[in-house]
Parts: structure tokens; sequence; C-alpha cells
């Protein structure tokens, strides 16, 4: 056999070979290398849905809210986004967290300094405003039982559309503010005061 021939068939069989021993499973016992799953982003700024801070500081106090930031995309609140009926996690990704170095008065209810995470109830009428005591959880991960209170917001209009989610506080004295949300057309507000 012509020696070129011979080399063809030897990278032959060994491509053959090779191609049936990647099918093979692993003998028992070793563990099967798993696919990777894609992993968020180390860098949260880089994520869909950014995070974002509200602040204010009532006398020499401050309120933190930490959230992430959904686009709307084309898509609808009350439909594919903060459907209506549903609790909603009032952001993206990890829980939105609420931190008062106050004992505060949301809406009528009293809530005492320390850390928090805010729910949403959105609805077609009035939107409620969940504030649950369970901290450090992801965004969906909502134990109703932990509910120190349900609030209702005000609902209003944008002047035009948002298109990124937003939550702010408009500081109205020393020892009150509106905690403003905004999002496509709808303006939510709830009053936030010292007791």
């Amino acid at each position: 056999m012509p020696r070129k021939y011979l080399v063809l068939a030897i990278a032959l069989i060994t491509f053959v070979f090779t191609a049936f021993a990647a099918q093979q499973p692993p003998p028992q016992g070793q563990p099967q290398e798993q696919p990777q799953q894609a992993k968020p982003p180390a860098d949260k700024s880089k994520r869909p849905s950014p995070p974002g801070t509200a602040e204010v500081t009532l006398k020499g106090k401050k309120i933190t809210i930490e959230y992430s930031r959904p686009y709307l995309k084309g898509r609808h609140v009350g439909q594919e986004l903060a459907p209506f009926d549903k609790v909603w996690r009032t952001g993206a990704n990890e829980a939105t967290s609420l931190t008062t170095e106050a004992n505060l008065n949301i809406g009528g209810t009293n809530v005492p300094a320390g850390s928090y995470t805010l729910y949403s109830l959105p609805s077609e009428g009035t939107w409620k405003l969940i504030i649950n005591k369970q901290t450090g959880q992801w965004g969906t991960n909502y134990d109703e039982q932990q509910d120190l209170a349900r609030i209702d917001m005000q609902k209003s209009q944008t002047e035009q559309p948002v298109e990124q989610f937003t939550i702010s506080f408009k500081k109205k004295s020393d020892n009150a503010a509106d905690l403003v949300m905004e999002w496509e057309n709808i303006r939510l507000t709830v009053l936030v005061k010292l007791q």
C-alpha cells in the first residue's frame, strides 16, 4: 500500500475513534460535565435593569430605598410588567429595600426604624405599597406572612411617558416627603413623615 494511503487510513481511523469516544458517557461514578449557565454580570450597572437609589434626609435621619430599574421596551405596566392584581417586586432583580434611621409614618401607618422590603400590589384603580419585614431575598421570594402593612398610594398621570422605572423622594418640609414611583404614564405617591 502506498505510504500516503497508509497515512490517510491512520488519520481516518484516529478521527473515527476520537469522534466515537467523545460520544460515550463517562465511566460510572465519574461526574458528567454540566453545561455552564450564564451568570449575571458582576457589575450590577451592566444588568438589563440597573440599580437605583432614592434617598431623603428628614431632620438629620436618612431614609434610603435601593432597587433595580427595568425599562418598558415596548411593554405595558399592568400587562407584561407589574401585572394588575398580582404582588410585584417594585423593580427587578433583588428585593427592593427600604432602610430608615427614624420611626416613620407612611401613609398613616407607623413603621419603626429599621430595614424592610417594598412590594406593590398594582391595580387599575388604587395601588398598594406593601412593607414587608423579610429582607435580603430575591425579589420574587414574597412571604405575605411577613407583611407589616399594605398602604394605599395616590395614583395620577405623568406629564410624559417614563421609560425606566423610577423611585424618588420629593421633600415637602423638614420632617415630611412624598415617596414617588413613576413608570410609563403612571405616578404613584404616598406621604412619608417622621413620627
